[in-house]
């Protein structure tokens, strides 16, 4: 059983969630009046500036709540598309919602459009971007969003002092949320055991790669085994490593078909590419 990796691979996940155009459909009229405080019958009021401004708080603190209720749906759905490119095994994701600055009072807009900022992933405590993209001026804000994913995972049972060499009585599996720290989290116990730990770990606390020093799988040269997995397929071939493969860090390697392909580095010879 392997690692799991969406934080460490933040790449892999934008380009999961960069769907988030085609998953979150620009939003109607009604968005823009309940998220500037206004009512649905002020609608017809929208032909007035546009533009983000600031205000004090208000109407707007209940008109953003019901905002963030009208995106939880699709924000979950975009969320569960989004893991399904990099979780190896079921998991059980839920979203969290913030909500908008209480200050802004957002001008008239005829179409908004949701997505994700450059350099985001939906995974652990993230934004999600609006934006105005019909109007006679056009406006774009941020809105906070915590996506948690729940499995089973590696922890410990009892806390540990930096140096320590795991054995198996200092390992569980338990339920938490891998998404909640940086860091690969690991899933099964035998990928800790006889290694030395980096720092000191509370009972409980969730192992992870960067809890450990990376090793080495192989060096550049060698020939490895390519895994590309996708939803519901996995392919596996051959191909030679272009650098060193450092555990959960990303190697290229040339196929034989004579392509290039990007993964990272999991196993003895053996390197993983998500698709």
């Amino acid at each position: 059983m392997r690692s799991l990796s969406p934080w460490a691979d933040r790449d892999i996940l934008h380009k999961g969630t960069m769907s988030l155009r085609s998953a979150l459909p620009s939003l109607p009229l009604l968005w823009l009046a309940l998220a500037s405080g206004m009512g649905a019958s002020a609608q017809a009021q929208i032909a007035g500036p546009a533009q983000a401004q600031m205000a004090g708080p208000g109407s707007a603190n209940s008109a953003g709540d019901t905002l963030v209720a009208l995106l939880t749906p699709q924000l979950e759905k975009m969320a569960r598309d989004g893991a399904s490119q990099v979780l190896s095994q079921p998991a059980r994701i839920e979203v969290k919602v913030g909500q908008l600055d209480p200050r802004l009072k957002l001008a008239p807009c005829d179409k908004i459009e949701p997505y994700l900022p450059a350099h985001q992933a939906a995974w652990g405590r993230t934004r999600i971007g609006l934006r105005c993209v019909q109007g006679s001026r056009l406006w774009n804000v941020s809105l906070p969003m915590t996506v948690q994913v729940w499995m089973k995972a590696v922890v410990t049972t009892a806390a540990l002092p930096m140096g320590t060499t795991l054995e198996a009585r200092h390992l569980t599996l338990a339920e938490v949320d891998i998404a909640a720290e940086p860091g690969v989290a690991l899933l099964n116990p035998s990928q800790a055991l006889g290694r030395s730990i980096l720092r000191t770990l509370p009972a409980g606390d969730t192992l992870r790669q960067t809890d450990f020093k990376a090793r080495q799988w192989f060096a550049a040269g060698e020939n490895v085994k390519v895994v590309a997995n996708g939803s519901g397929w996995r392919v596996v071939t051959e191909g030679q490593a272009l650098s060193a493969g450092i555990e959960g860090l990303p190697v290229k390697v040339k196929v034989e078909s004579g392509r290039l392909v990007q993964g990272r580095a999991v196993a003895d010879r053996e390197v993983e590419v998500m698709l």
